[in-house]
């Protein structure tokens, strides 16, 4: 049985990604797609389970708006939206790919989609890791793209996004198998490049990684604040600057990295400057398994 709490999730994160989509087209705000596709999930009775990600052309994650972004999309951008919603941290995560008034990326946005259909598919009790690797891995390859094999899909368990076990988009070899009710974040990505992402530049979202006392009491506030509203999810420092100010938010920010409190993520962009596109969904593994965020 699954918990009621991840179906409203799903079913929430899956109206804010179908309205996002609407919102990606030429000369767009990236800042003004996730404030409304954040502000759609708040309006519908979740919460946001990380920033949204807005992620262009060659960035294949973790490029969330920044504070006061003035970055709009262009003609020919192809557009990673990556979401996720919680209630009471039940978290589900879901991503679409969108090209911006051209066609040119239309079959590997496809080829990403079907990988992800046939991934679902076989998300079955016993099922190897490996197995599920395999068929993104193929369907990929048959369309003549490349998988990024150092991005993969992942486990979610209670406030934790990242929990345990990986999906692979390429046959590691693993022979785990899974097992009835596990909860996993599906995400192929195909490229026209090498396959393999690097570290890009500071997204300016963070994590909570380890609780500390700190002195300073304006970044004693702020801890306060990320631990009661994020807990361990990941937030963003728009977020911080939009309750206590940028100069307040930059210096408690600065001074937790510094400690060790929290962790910046990173952009992440594809080795060869090449274009990626993401498909995801949060399946439950069943005999028929099932799609939370359809």
């Amino acid at each position: 049985m699954v918990n009621e709490d991840f179906i409203k999730a799903g079913k929430i994160v899956a109206q804010a990604r179908e309205y996002g989509r609407t919102l990606i087209k030429e000369n767009a705000s990236v800042l003004e797609i996730a404030e409304k596709v954040e502000k759609k999930i708040l309006d519908l009775g979740g919460k946001i389970a990380f920033p949204v990600d807005v992620s262009s052309n060659h960035i294949a994650a973790h490029d969330s708006p920044k504070y006061k972004d003035d970055r709009r999309l262009a003609k020919g951008d192809l557009v990673k939206l990556d979401l996720g919603v919680h209630i009471n941290g039940d978290i589900v995560d879901t991503a679409c790919t969108v090209e911006v008034g051209t066609t040119k990326y239309n079959e590997m946005i496809k080829t990403t989609e079907e990988a992800l259909e046939k991934a679902i598919k076989i998300l079955t009790p016993g099922t190897k890791i490996s197995e599920v690797g395999s068929i993104i891995e193929e369907t990929i390859r048959k369309k003549q793209f490349s998988p990024i094999r150092n991005l993969s899909g992942h486990q979610i368990v209670n406030y934790i996004l990242h929990a345990g076990l990986t999906i692979p988009n390429y046959n590691n070899g693993n022979p785990t198998e899974l097992k009835k009710g596990q909860i996993f974040a599906i995400e192929p990505f195909a490229t026209t490049g090498d396959g393999i992402v690097i570290e890009g530049k500071p997204s300016e979202v963070y994590g909570l990684i380890e609780e500390k006392p700190v002195r300073d009491a304006n970044t004693k506030l702020i801890l306060n604040f990320i631990k009661e509203n994020y807990k361990t999810l990941p937030f963003s420092k728009r977020w911080i600057a939009n309750k206590f100010g940028l100069l307040k938010a930059n210096i408690a920010l600065n001074t937790l990295e510094r400690e060790g409190i929290v962790k910046q993520y990173m952009q992440l962009v594809e080795r060869s400057k090449c274009y990626v596109s993401q498909a995801e969904h949060t399946v439950v593994v069943a005999e028929n398994p099932i799609v939370l965020t359809k």
